[in-house]
């Protein structure tokens, strides 16, 4: 029988296997941040265990960094703190890091892929749940949480049980404005929020295999919030277009012989599934949240459902909507345009094509937050960060900012945020923040026009 992705991936990297048990399972690269790995390096202090393969790791400031005047001093204490200790720890164990003001510091699932550390073939982990991003490459990328970032530290190594395997198919073709951002908000909002537990998922068929790697990233970003421990993309021609030449990619006769191993690992044509989805293209449109996750979609255009169970009415509650409302014309006055799911330079080439010659609303607080240093200076060398300024829009310095309200960037209580980040939880952006996901172009139509409106209804570029 024909092996998955996910099967050709996993099984390369298995080192030993518990009788009736899990398996242990090699690490290729661990990523860490400021929030997720204090914990782990005074464990290992405590128990005298050196940190197995410094090489293997790769640092950045992130989570709780401000994104204004980052060469000054950090206010917050915390902040300040958890700063210091991972430059400390970093120091000691001789570990790269990227920290703030570094010309690569940006949000961990921004900068690796674009510094090529992320590769197709490659097991790697990150104690943040959103490290599925990397999936994008044909990699298997998960979160861990802080007690398994101490055993990859120790051993490079993990203990698992193997996952089951789930494809989503999606085929056909795109309407206008319709986005990868969309796509897996759609999914999510047809299969829910636990549809993915206990799987890795791969996306296949022509909607994926004709993204950009960074609409690919988008995709295997939201994993995670149909449940999923990860999701895949299989390599092809746009992945290796996308790595090579990168600053950490194999090089010359290097990147050859890579090429050659990554063009194994697409799923044979024999291998089954434990679960499978099907979607039309056709049927996808530009989406919103209404609700308190990310499956509580719908179309721009369309209406909430007239009603649901407890966690619904609680949810409607919580967003002040009413069952069988539409969300146009909602007046909005702030819009989040950044995140890992969406703060690379195609989104905000996206977003600068739409508020060109266009200024913001003026009751909308409109912040743009690149994802890492390198995509601020390419807004800043194609002209992009003058069409914000122009519009009005406030540009920071990368960081996840906005995206959770573990720093300055926080959405204040009862406001409405229109967000390209990834999560709509209760009080995820600011306590009694209302959180509506939507694309980079959905936000930028809505900084403009201080409300939600029908891009649908605009003219193709």
């Amino acid at each position: 029988m024909g092996k998955t992705l996910f099967d050709k991936v996993w099984d390369a990297h298995v080192v030993d296997t518990v009788d009736n048990g899990p398996q242990i399972l090699y690490i290729d690269k661990h990523l860490i941040h400021e929030v997720t790995s204090p914990q782990a390096f005074n464990e290992l202090e405590e128990r005298g265990i050196p940190v197995a393969r410094p090489d293997q790791i790769v640092a950045t400031a992130d989570h709780n960094t401000p994104t204004e005047n980052q060469h000054l001093p950090i206010k917050d204490e915390m902040s300040r703190k958890q700063l210091q200790q991972l430059t400390e720890n970093c120091e000691k164990h001789n570990i790269t890091l990227y920290g703030l003001g570094h010309k690569y510091n940006g949000i961990v699932h921004v900068m690796a892929p674009e510094l090529g550390i992320t590769q197709p073939g490659m097991t790697m982990v990150c104690g943040d749940s959103h490290t599925s991003t990397h999936g994008a490459f044909g990699t298997i990328a998960f979160g861990i949480g802080t007690s398994q970032v101490g055993q990859v530290f120790a051993s490079q190594s993990l203990l698992l049980n193997k996952p089951k395997s789930l494809r989503v198919s999606v085929n056909g073709t795109l309407a206008p404005h319709v986005s990868p951002k969309d796509v897996i908000l759609y999914i999510i909002s047809k299969i829910g929020t636990n549809a993915g537990t206990g799987y890795f998922c791969e996306y296949a068929g022509n909607v994926f295999e004709e993204m950009s790697m960074e609409g690919r990233m988008t995709v295997c970003n939201m994993s995670i919030e149909m449940g999923a421990r990860g999701g895949m993309i299989a390599p092809d021609q746009t992945t290796f277009d996308y790595v090579e030449g990168r600053k950490f990619a194999p090089q010359g006769d290097a990147f050859a012989k890579a090429v050659s191993y990554w063009k194994t690992l697409p799923t044979d044509q024999d291998a089954t599934f434990d679960k499978e989805y099907h979607f039309d293209a056709e049927d996808i449109a530009p989406m919103l949240t209404y609700g308190t996750n990310p499956g509580m979609g719908i179309k721009i255009n369309g209406a909430i459902p007239e009603k649901g169970d407890m966690t619904f009415e609680k949810a409607l509650e919580y967003m002040n909507f009413k069952g069988g409302a539409q969300l146009l014309d909602t007046p909005i006055n702030y819009v989040f345009l950044g995140s890992c799911t969406n703060s690379r330079i195609e989104d905000f080439r996206i977003a600068a094509s739409y508020v060109r010659g266009k200024h913001k609303a003026a009751n909308v607080n409109a912040w743009l937050v690149p994802g890492s240093q390198q995509v601020a200076k390419q807004l800043e060398e194609e002209g992009l960060k003058e069409v914000f300024e122009e519009a009005g829009f406030a540009l920071r310095q990368p960081g996840c900012s906005a995206c959770l309200a573990m720093n300055d960037d926080k959405i204040p209580a009862g406001e409405y945020c229109v967000s390209t980040s990834n999560r709509n939880f209760e009080g995820r952006q600011g306590q009694g923040a209302r959180t509506i996901l939507a694309s980079p172009l959905v936000a930028a139509a809505t900084a403009i026009a201080g409300k939600i409106v029908d891009v649908t209804k605009e003219a193709v570029a």
